[in-house]
């Protein structure tokens, strides 16, 4: 019988300790390609290259596990299109997924998250997909608690399927001596970043700026992913590219236009 084919993207870069152990998971379940960015795409949301010419070359990034890879200049959403499109032409993969970020990909950040875009890249495409993050910006953040979990949660996709046109937000608390509760579905926390922008001088007397800020949650729903991870619990989130507000329709539809 053959193995699944499973394709592998992230945002981190093609040599980032959390893709690999995505790829050391994945193996044991299918057949792995890996088609990911050359460098950090880190926030880069569903942008695609259109002005600029993409670059997609040989990897040697996981030779060592007898792995097919190829880095690519541009976006992880860039990097799920050349995927389906030109390195696995015919061959439809039977899951995406996407990470594991460094760093956490819950509530508001789905939106930013180029970890997601890419798992979402896939879901438009119609492709059943999972992004999964650990909630640890650490230099030195450890992903070894995240293997058997995302090994569990990529066998029961594969079972089970993933509704059409969805996406699965994965994210996992950071390790912790407490051991991971379990996993929750759960709705996205209505939350959001604070920005704040740090006004300097560069050495030439000019005017730049650096984002900083900090992330508020006013939401206090025990269905969240924020609460979720907070409580050391793994949330999956179900995610859809369809942004329409149906909810607004009718006032809407009131308007005199």
């Amino acid at each position: 019988m053959a193995k699944p084919l499973i394709l592998i993207s992230n945002d981190d870069g093609i040599t980032a300790p959390g893709i690999r152990t995505l790829v050391e998971v994945a193996m044991k379940v299918g057949d792995v390609v890996v088609v990911a960015p050359d460098g950090p795409q880190s926030g880069m949301g569903h942008a695609i290259t259109i002005g600029n010419t993409l670059r997609l070359d040989k990897s040697i990034a996981f030779d060592d596990l007898g792995i097919e890879a190829y880095e690519c200049s541009g976006t992880p959403a860039d990097c799920v299109k050349l995927a389906k499109h030109h390195v696995l032409k015919d061959r439809n993969p039977d899951l995406v997924v996407s990470g594991i970020n460094h760093g956490s990909n819950s509530s508001i950040s789905v939106l930013y998250s180029g970890t997601m875009s890419a798992a979402i890249e896939a879901a438009i495409e119609g492709l059943p997909a999972i992004g999964f993050s650990l909630c640890d910006y650490g230099h030195e953040a450890d992903f070894s608690h995240t293997a058997p979990y995302v090994e569990q949660i990529i066998r029961q996709a594969l079972k089970h399927r993933i509704p059409e046109n969805t996406a699965l937000n994965v994210n996992f608390p950071k390790k912790s001596e407490e051991p991971i509760k379990g996993v929750k579905i759960c709705r996205q926390a209505h939350a959001r970043w604070q920005e704040e922008f740090d006004e300097r001088l560069d050495p030439r007397n000019r005017r730049y700026f650096w984002m900083t800020g900090s992330f508020v949650n006013h939401d206090k729903g025990e269905d969240t992913d924020e609460w979720a991870i907070v409580n050391n619990y793994i949330s999956v989130v179900p995610c859809q590219f369809d942004m329409t507000a149906y909810h607004a329709m009718s006032s809407l539809n009131e308007w005199d236009m």
